[in-house]
């Protein structure tokens, strides 16, 4: 198998500051542009940690053959 690279990144806000969320763009070796969807999760520190957490095995589950 390939080795592998996740893109990723994480900011916290006060959820009232923000405006909107726009897709991120990764530029590849060979010139392609890649969209990267951007995600939200709002709530206290545990909800937003139980989330992620949920969010990322639901993630890894779409990718079985890794």
């Amino acid at each position: 198998m390939a080795k592998l690279a996740l893109v990723y990144g994480m900011r916290l806000f006060p959820s009232e500051e923000l405006g909107e969320v726009k897709e991120a763009t990764v530029v590849l070796k060979n010139g392609k542009t890649v969209r990267v969807a951007m995600h939200l999760i709002e709530g206290s520190k545990e909800e937003i940690e139980a989330a992620f957490q949920q969010s990322a095995e639901a993630f890894f589950d779409m990718y079985p053959e890794i």
